[in-house]
């Protein structure tokens, strides 16, 4: 029976290198890595001078013709997508309709000047119904709605009435 040394952990085990051994030979070269990260970067300065040099000549081109490319289309105008559009200001817009709202309800003016119909402030609007009442309306016969008895048939949206049986 051979005797071992007894160590203390498995780190300790790897501290020392042994004898005779090396690195691998079927591990990576690093002379063939370097090349590769050389010529990388080569090619990555070459395509963006050679993409800045063509930039560069597109855009002296699109100065130098500053006539539009499709005459026609000149004549036309400005195109729309169609209907409906998306709005570029909502908020704005909403505000501009609610006051356009509101002066309406505080100012004095026509609907319909032919028909003779106006429109008043809503304040006064509101006091003018409170001191004149609202129309009431008497079924055909002239009798009172308050009439006991009566009542409105389901087909009759309240215009005829008939006496209901007891």
């Amino acid at each position: 029976m051979e005797h071992h040394d007894v160590v203390a952990s498995a780190d300790q085990e790897y501290l020392e290198t042994p004898s005779g051994s090396t690195y691998e030979h079927t591990d990576a070269d690093v002379w063939i890595i370097v090349k590769f990260l050389f010529w990388l970067a080569v090619s990555a300065v070459i395509i963006h001078v050679g993409l800045g040099l063509v930039y560069g000549l597109l855009i002296e081109r699109a100065m130098e013709t500053g006539e539009q490319r499709y005459p026609l289309a000149v004549a036309q105008g400005e195109r729309l997508p169609p209907a409906p559009r998306l709005q570029q200001f909502p908020r704005k817009e909403l505000d501009e309709f609610r006051q356009g709202e509101e002066s309406l309800l505080q100012r004095y003016g026509w609907m319909n000047r032919n028909a003779g119909i106006v429109h008043i402030p809503i304040e006064d609007a509101m006091r003018l119904t409170v001191e004149r009442g609202l129309p009431s309306r008497t079924p055909e016969g002239g009798r009172s709605l308050q009439t006991p008895g009566l009542m409105p048939s389901d087909a009759s949206s309240g215009r005829m009435m008939e006496r209901s049986r007891q």
